[in-house]
């Protein structure tokens, strides 16, 4: 339906905004967000990169950082100069970056509950027969027999102690059967 004659307000300049600092702030707002919350809270939006950079410790281009020599090419005296160092003002961002990389790894990989469940189900019922498997009811995803015996392999190796206790225990059952 389409609007009311009238009805709309022509946009007025606004003269008592700072443009200076609008433009500044936007700019400041455009600029991508930095993920490493060390980088992040140490940087100077007044300065940079390069400067930013600099100041914590970091190289900004890794080749002109550490330079490599070329071999055919003999260093003169001129070139053995070494650029003078930039002063690290803030090097508590690369102590954190140190301290964060050299903190283990989490194991990040897991089975889902249900997966868990179905091959224990499996296992305990029918064994090591995987054609049976497949042809079990609860079987909803009509997987094939290699398919079963994959994801057995692959709780396997996700939980191996836990596979190990739950196969002496179906040990101990079928003799206790026995």
């Amino acid at each position: 339906m389409p609007k009311a004659k009238g009805k709309t307000r022509r946009q007025k300049f606004g003269y008592n905004v700072n443009r200076k600092r609008l433009n500044r702030n936007a700019r400041r707002k455009a600029a991508p967000r930095i993920e490493c919350s060390h980088i992040r809270h140490a940087w100077d939006h007044s300065k940079s990169v390069r400067q930013n950079l600099a100041e914590m410790g970091l190289a900004m281009d890794p080749n002109k950082a550490v330079p490599l020599r070329k071999r055919k090419v003999k260093p003169m005296e001129v070139d053995g100069k070494e650029r003078p160092n930039d002063i690290v003002r803030k090097p508590y961002v690369l102590n954190d970056l140190e301290a964060e990389a050299s903190l283990p790894e989490k194991k990040g990989n897991t089975l889902s509950r249900d997966l868990i469940d179905y091959v224990r189900y499996m296992v305990e019922n029918h064994g090591e027969d995987y054609k049976a498997m497949a042809r079990d009811e609860k079987n909803y995803y009509q997987d094939t027999p290699k398919q079963i015996r994959n994801k057995i392999n692959v709780y396997k190796r996700f939980y191996p102690e836990e596979w190990r206790a739950f196969s002496e225990s179906l040990q101990d059952r079928d003799m206790d059967v026995e």
